[in-house]
């Protein structure tokens, strides 16, 4: 999904070359990836060059990103204190994030507030 949200609608091959040489999966397994996508309706052939599909993403990152945090959540209950509690931890969760969430949550309180 990367390649094709950063690059537009590509290949599989495309999508194979994206991955760094070092951890490339194999061509079938992306080749794989992409049909299983496809038939969950996360991306789409939009065309077809020579023997090739061109393949583009249907779901932006931004919708993809809200659902796995969604699932993510629903697998501790809807509580994210485990999450947070582990993600400082591991040193993933800087003073930066702290104050850019509190600057996130001042913003929905205010148009809680608004509504």
């Amino acid at each position: 999904m990367e390649a094709l949200w950063s690059r537009g609608p590509c290949s599989i091959r495309e999508i194979h070359e994206s991955f760094p040489a070092k951890k490339r999966p194999a061509y079938t397994t992306v080749q794989t990836m992409v049909y299983r996508l496809e038939a969950k309706k996360a991306l789409r052939r939009v065309k077809k060059i020579a023997t090739a599909f061109i393949f583009e993403a249907t779901v932006s990152r931004d919708a993809a990103q809200r659902r796995l945090v969604d699932e993510l959540l629903s697998l501790f209950g809807g509580h994210s204190r485990p999450i947070i509690a582990h993600l400082i931890k591991s040193g993933s969760f800087t003073r930066e994030d702290v104050r850019e969430a509190e600057k996130i949550l001042l913003e929905h309180e205010r148009m809680d507030e608004a509504k």
